[in-house]
């Protein structure tokens, strides 16, 4: 991908993303018969993470699916070489960034073939990681990914969360819109599981960019799903900051409680690099932090989202990916 200029102004004025262009990579493509040979469960499930969730950090990446940052790497930068994945690094004003993997040519071609679809049918381009790389969004969609990989892998240490617990569905915002579009777009729906109990939640990722009426004016749409659908999921809202945590608890708390709905915030401000643990606070006054799983018994009546089983209009593509490899850490 040729690097792209900086704009003078607005989105990607701060930083200037650097195509990995100067990692070697062969002449000409593997056929996808010759590429199929080389690659693991583990490489086919982190194409469809990358098409289902466009971008993913090697942190995230390793995060998921290896069993350290070293071995991701390697195993990242031999994908880079056969075109299965493409990759970005945005230049930051201090430090650097980790790399940004996106879906590669041959990685398409590889997906479609899977799934008998034409490739043209994923609607992937030349162009799609310089898009990603200056997409307005880009750090709200790293944002999401980042609090939903951790929410992925808890830890045995970390506060609150019980070993083998995680996410056991993980929606992108894409796929959500393409259910419910009609209705609400959250910015993911996922299930956390901790054996015992399971919590269906949509995400709202809330950067501070929208004025609080418009995030107020959003629980009405998620009141019709309920109706609409009789399922009831609870509703996440993250926030950057402490501050805008309390602003919003004090502007939706009336709202969510006469419209029936379920819903709890938390901030990176607590969150920290645990978002499972004691940090999200139910919607009503004086209510404590704790954690994912206490809330779901703390609401005993949620129910999974309507519109999750495959239809007719389903493909490969289209279907959930699971938010883990098929065998973690296996291959190479």
């Amino acid at each position: 991908m040729p690097a792209l200029p900086r704009p003078a102004h607005g989105p990607g004025s701060r930083y200037t993303a650097r195509a990995a262009t100067t990692r070697p990579r062969p002449a000409r493509h593997a056929d996808v018969a010759t590429l199929a040979r080389r690659l693991t469960g583990r490489d086919l499930w982190l194409t469809r993470m990358l098409y289902e969730h466009q971008v993913l950090t090697t942190h995230q990446v390793a995060r998921l699916a290896y069993t350290s940052l070293r071995s991701a790497q390697r195993r990242l930068r031999t994908l880079h070489q056969h075109t299965v994945l493409d990759s970005f690094r945005p230049l930051t004003a201090s430090g650097s960034a980790p790399e940004h993997y996106t879906l590669g040519p041959a990685g398409a071609a590889l997906l479609a073939a899977h799934a008998g679809l034409d490739p043209k049918t994923l609607n992937w381009r030349p162009t799609t990681t310089g898009r990603i790389a200056y997409s307005p969004s880009l750090g709200h969609d790293l944002g999401v990914n980042d609090l939903l990989t951790l929410l992925a892998t808890p830890t045995p240490t970390t506060a609150g969360a019980t070993a083998g617990a995680g996410l056991t569905l993980w929606l992108s915002e894409r796929s959500c819109a393409r259910r419910w579009g009609d209705i609400i777009r959250p910015d993911a729906y996922a299930h956390y599981d901790d054996g015992d109990s399971m919590l269906p939640f949509f995400l709202e990722y809330d950067t501070g960019s929208q004025p609080l009426a418009r995030v107020e004016a959003k629980l009405a749409g998620y009141a019709a799903f309920t109706t609409a659908t009789s399922t009831r999921p609870a509703l996440l809202i993250h926030t950057r900051t402490a501050s805008r945590d309390q602003a919003l608890r004090h502007r939706l708390a009336d709202t969510a409680r006469d419209l029936d709905l379920q819903v709890a915030t938390s901030s990176a401000d607590f969150t920290t690099r645990e978002p499972c643990g004691p940090w999200w606070a139910p919607l009503k006054p004086g209510a404590r932090r704790t954690t994912l799983t206490h809330l779901a018994a703390h609401w005993p009546h949620l129910t999974p989202a309507a519109g999750l089983e495959p239809t007719d209009a389903d493909t490969a593509l289209t279907l959930p990916v699971p938010p883990l490899p098929p065998v973690p850490g296996a291959g190479p």
